[in-house]
C-alpha cells in the first residue's frame, strides 16, 4: 500500500533503493521483480513468431465468402456437382479491335485463348464454354425437322464460306446476347472455377489465376483483340494486386502516428518504443496466425493496422503516465510500476472489450468474417502482453527525456494544493470543464439526444448489400468496373444471375406439371423491376414445339404431352438439368445485384414456392452469383443487430465487473451507442450498404471506442471516491489520460482517413467509417461522458481538510 499525496499522486521516490520491491499486486511483483526474464522471453517469442510470420500466406476462398449454413447455400452446395458453373466463375469477353468476330484472325486468336484458359489450374473444364467448345451448339427447324450441330462448322478453316456458315450458326444458336455480343464485335469465354485444384489438391490460388489472366492480356491483346474479365476471382485478384498500395497506406499511418505522438512528447526514444511495441504486437499476431494455419485475405489484411492503432492508443497512455511520474522526480522503474498499478485494470478491461467486439463476429455464419474475428482477437490478446506488460517494463529501462518529463507537468502545476485552479488552465481544458456543470451538461445531453433521434431516423434507410453496380469493393473507375460496364453494355444476358433449382423425382424434370409451374414462375419474375430475362427447360420445350410445327410461333406453348416435352432434353445445354432428370434450373438474369433487386426476386420466388411446392416439385433457392449474394445479404442483415446486442452486452458486463456501478456503466456506454447510431446514419448518407466488408466496422467501433471512456472514467471515479468534486476529478483525468485520448483519437482518425485515396473502395469506406468512429468516440469520452457523470455519478462528499483527504486516498 502506497499513500498518495494531496494531489492524488503516489509519493515521489527518486532512488530505487528506497522503493519497496514487495509492494503492489502479486502480478506486478512477478513481472517487475523479474524484468530481465520477461524481456528475454518476449525476445525469444519475437524471434520465433517473426520467423513464423514470413510463412503467412495471402489468399482468398469463394466458399469463405458465403454463408454455408444458410438454407439457400446448403441447397446450392448439395447440388453443386450437378450445377457446374453456377458458383465461382469468370467471364472473359474477347473484343475485336477492328471489324467483327467473323474474321479468320479473330477466330484463331479466340481458339488460342480458349485453349489456354482451358488448361489453367482450377478451371472446371467440362463446363467451360466458348464458341469453340463442343457444348456450344445451334438448333434450327429445317424441311427434314429439327437439325443442329456445333456452332463452329465442321472443317472450319477461316475461309469466307466457313465464316458465313459460322455467322448462320451463331444466329441459330440462341447465344446472341449471352456468348456473342449483339453487335458481333466480341464473344465470351465462360470459365467456371473449382475450390480445389485437382492437380495439386491445394485451395484455388486467386493470385496465381489473376496473374495468368494478366499474362493472357499481355500475350493476346497485341494480336488485335482486347480482353474484358469479370467475376469473383478477378475481383479478388485485383484486391490482392492492390495490397501493395495498401501496405503503403499502412506505412503512412504508422508514420503519422509516430510524428504526432513525437510532437506531443518531444521524446524520441519513448515514442519509438511505443511504436515498436505496437509493431511487435502485429508481428506476434502474424506469426501466431501462420502457426495456427490461418491465411490473410483481402478483407482481413487491414486488421493488423487496427491492432497497431489500438496498441498505439494504449501505449501512449502508459508512456504519458510514466512521463508524468518521472517529471515529478520519481525513478523510472518506480514510475513504471506506478503507471502499471493505475492503468493495468483499465487497460485490460479496454482490451477485453476490444477482443469481445471482434470475437462476437464469430456468430456470423460467413467464414471470412469468422476468420477476421479470430485474427483480430488474437491480435488484441497479444496487446495485453506487448503494451500492458512489455512496454512498461521496457520504459522502466529506457525512461524518458528530462525535458519531455518536465513539459508533461506544466499544466498540472497550475493546480493548487487544495485541488482548485490557479486561473491559468489551458483554454481546451476550461471548455471541457464546462460539461461538469449541470447547465452545460444538460445542453450536451440534449444535443446528443437530438443527434441520436435524427441519426436513428436516417439509419432506418440503411440497406443490406451492394448499392452500386459492378464490384463495390473496387473504385468506380477501376479496370474491373470498366470491364463490367462493357459486359452490361454489350450483352443482354446479365452477369448477375440468380438460379432457382427445381427438384423432382427421377425422370420428371420435363413433366408437364413441372414445366408449367416453372414457366409460370418465370413469367412472374419477368414482371419484376430489375429482371431482364429468364431461361429454363420450359422455354426450350416451347421452342421445340415451334420447331416441330414448321417454325410457327403459335405453337410456342407447353403441350401436355410428356413425349413431346421430353424432346427438350435433346437440345438443352447440360447446365439446364442433371443426368437423372431430377433437377432443372430456372435462370433469372438481373440488371444488377443491388440489395433491393435481390430482395424482390427472392421474395417472389419464396412466395410462389410456398404456394406451389409439393412432393413432386420443390423450388429451391439459390445458385448463381446473385443467388449466393442474396443469401449473404440475408445473413448479414440478420446478424447486424444480433451482433450489436452481443457486443454491447459483453461491454456492459466487463464495465460492470470493473466499476461495480450501473451508473458508471451507463456513463461509459451511452456515448458508444450514440456513435453506433451516427455511424449507421453516415453509411446511409454516403451510400454504403451493410455487407461483408462493412459489417465488422460497426462492431469494431464499439470495442475500440470503449477504450477512451474507460481510461477517462477510471481516473474520474478514483478521484470522486477520494472526495473530490467532479470538476477537479475530470480535470485531473484530462491531465493524466484525457489529453492522450484526444491525441490518439485525432491521430488515428487522420491516419485512417488517408485510406480515402486507396484504389480499393472497401478500404476507403472502412477508412471513412473508422475515422468517424475514432473522432466521435473521442468526443463522447471528452464531452458527453462528463455531462452524463454530472447527473449519474454520486456527488462528492466534503471532507474535513486536505490532510484528512490525503489520508483517505490510497493506491493499491
Amino acid at each position: 500500500m502506497i499513500s498518495e499525496d494531496a494531489l492524488g499522486q503516489p509519493p515521489v521516490i527518486a532512488r530505487l533503493e528506497d522503493f519497496d520491491r514487495q509492494s503492489g499486486s502479486r502480478l506486478e511483483r512477478l513481472l517487475f521483480n523479474n524484468r530481465i526474464a520477461v524481456v528475454a522471453l518476449c525476445l525469444i517469442a519475437s524471434l520465433f513468431l517473426g520467423w513464423q510470420a514470413t510463412h503467412l500466406r495471402l489468399n482468398a476462398s469463394f466458399e469463405k465468402m458465403i454463408p454455408t449454413g444458410h438454407p439457400y447455400i446448403a441447397s446450392y452446395l448439395a447440388h453443386k456437382s450437378e450445377l457446374g458453373g453456377l458458383g465461382n466463375s469468370v467471364r472473359i469477353a474477347v473484343e475485336a479491335a477492328d471489324g467483327t468476330i467473323f474474321d479468320k484472325r479473330y477466330m484463331e486468336t479466340l481458339r488460342a485463348i480458349s485453349d489456354t484458359v482451358f488448361l489453367l489450374p482450377g478451371v472446371d473444364r467440362p463446363f467451360l464454354k466458348s464458341l469453340w467448345t463442343p457444348a456450344t451448339r445451334w438448333t434450327a427447324v429445317t424441311e427434314q425437322g429439327i437439325d443442329g450441330g456445333t456452332v463452329i462448322p465442321d472443317g472450319f478453316d477461316g475461309s469466307p464460306a466457313s465464316l458465313e456458315a459460322l455467322r448462320a450458326n451463331v444466329g441459330r444458336s440462341g447465344e446472341i446476347g449471352q456468348l456473342v455480343a449483339a453487335n458481333f464485335r466480341s464473344s465470351v469465354i465462360f470459365v467456371p472455377l473449382l475450390d480445389v485444384e485437382p492437380e495439386t489438391g491445394k485451395p484455388f490460388d486467386y493470385r496465381k489465376f489473376s496473374q495468368s489472366l494478366d499474362a493472357l492480356k499481355a500475350k493476346y491483346e497485341p494480336m488485335g483483340v482486347k480482353l474484358h474479365v469479370t467475376g469473383f476471382a478477378r475481383i479478388v485478384g485485383d484486391l490482392i494486386a492492390g495490397l501493395e498500395q495498401v501496405l503503403l497506406f499502412f506505412v503512412a499511418a504508422v508514420a503519422i502516428a509516430f510524428l504526432v505522438v513525437l510532437a506531443y512528447t518531444r521524446c524520441v526514444r519513448s515514442t519509438l518504443l511505443v511504436m515498436c511495441c505496437s509493431l511487435v504486437a502485429v508481428m506476434w499476431q502474424l506469426g501466431l496466425l501462420s502457426l495456427l494455419g490461418y491465411e490473410l485475405d483481402p478483407y482481413s489484411v487491414l486488421v493488423p493496422f487496427l491492432v497497431f492503432a489500438i496498441g498505439m492508443s494504449h501505449g501512449a497512455q502508459k508512456m504519458n503516465g510514466i512521463m508524468q511520474d518521472i517529471g515529478r522526480g520519481t525513478h523510472r522503474v518506480v514510475a513504471a510500476r506506478y503507471t502499471f498499478r493505475r492503468l493495468f485494470v483499465a487497460g485490460l478491461t479496454a482490451l477485453l472489450c476490444d477482443a469481445v467486439g471482434f470475437a462476437v463476429l464469430i456468430i456470423i455464419d460467413i467464414k471470412v468474417i469468422q476468420d477476421l474475428a479470430m485474427i483480430a482477437s488474437i491480435g488484441v490478446g497479444v496487446l495485453i502482453f506487448t503494451n500492458l506488460i512489455l512496454l512498461p517494463i521496457l520504459l522502466s529501462y529506457v525512461g524518458v527525456s528530462a525535458s519531455a518529463a518536465s513539459r508533461s507537468l506544466r499544466e498540472e502545476a497550475d493546480m493548487r494544493e487544495d485541488g482548485q485552479e490557479s486561473g491559468t488552465k489551458h483554454w481546451a481544458w476550461r471548455f471541457l470543464d464546462l460539461f461538469t456543470q449541470r447547465r452545460y451538461a444538460a445542453i450536451a445531453i440534449a444535443v446528443a439526444a437530438l443527434l441520436a433521434a435524427g441519426g436513428y431516423r436516417v439509419s432506418l434507410d440503411l440497406k443490406v448489400g451492394d448499392l452500386d453496380p459492378g464490384a463495390p469493393e473496387l473504385q468506380p473507375d477501376s479496370a474491373y468496373n470498366r470491364d463490367s460496364a462493357f459486359m452490361v453494355a454489350n450483352y443482354a444476358a446479365s452477369s448477375d444471375i440468380l438460379v432457382v433449382m427445381v427438384k423432382t423425382p427421377n425422370d420428371q424434370c420435363t413433366a408437364y406439371r413441372t414445366l408449367s409451374r416453372v414457366d409460370e414462375l418465370a413469367w412472374r419474375l419477368r414482371q419484376l423491376p430489375g429482371v431482364e430475362a429468364t431461361n429454363s427447360m420450359a422455354t426450350l420445350a416451347k421452342l421445340a414445339g415451334v420447331g416441330f410445327n414448321e417454325g410457327n410461333f403459335k405453337w410456342f406453348e407447353l403441350i401436355p404431352n410428356e413425349g413431346a416435352l421430353g424432346v427438350a432434353q435433346t437440345i438443352a445445354p447440360r447446365e439446364s438439368f442433371n443426368k437423372m432428370c431430377s433437377l432443372l434450373t430456372l435462370y433469372v438474369y438481373l440488371q444488377d445485384h443491388k440489395a433491393d433487386t435481390l430482395a424482390r426476386v427472392v421474395a417472389a420466388v419464396e412466395e410462389y414456392g410456398a404456394r406451389n411446392t409439393d412432393p413432386n416439385v420443390r423450388f429451391l433457392l439459390a445458385a448463381g452469383n446473385a443467388g449466393i449474394e442474396a443469401a449473404t445479404n440475408i445473413v448479414v442483415g440478420k446478424a447486424m443487430h444480433e451482433m450489436l446486442v452481443w457486443v454491447y452486452g459483453a461491454v456492459i458486463i466487463l464495465c460492470f465487473v470493473t466499476f461495480r456501478s450501473w451508473r458508471a456503466v451507463a456513463t461509459a456506454v451511452i456515448p458508444l451507442v450514440l456513435t453506433s447510431i451516427l455511424c449507421e446514419a453516415l453509411m446511409v448518407v454516403l451510400g454504403m450498404g451493410v455487407k461483408v466488408a462493412t459489417l465488422p466496422v460497426i462492431a469494431l467501433g464499439v470495442g475500440i471506442g470503449v477504450d477512451y471512456a474507460l481510461y477517462v472514467l477510471s481516473i474520474v471515479l478514483s478521484h470522486l471516491r477520494a472526495g473530490e468534486s467532479l470538476s477537479v476529478a475530470y480535470y485531473r483525468s484530462l491531465l493524466f489520460t484525457g489529453r492522450v485520448v484526444m491525441l490518439t483519437g485525432l491521430t488515428l482518425a487522420v491516419a485512417v482517413a488517408t485510406w480515402y485515396w486507396s484504389p480499393i473502395k472497401f478500404q476507403a469506406d472502412m477508412g471513412i467509417l473508422l475515422a468517424f468512429m475514432f473522432l466521435w468516440n473521442m468526443l463522447g469520452a471528452l464531452v458527453l461522458l462528463p455531462a452524463l457523470a454530472c447527473f449519474l455519478l454520486p456527488r462528492a462528499r466534503p471532507v474535513a481538510d486536505a490532510a484528512d483527504a490525503g489520508a483517505k486516498k490510497v493506491l493499491v
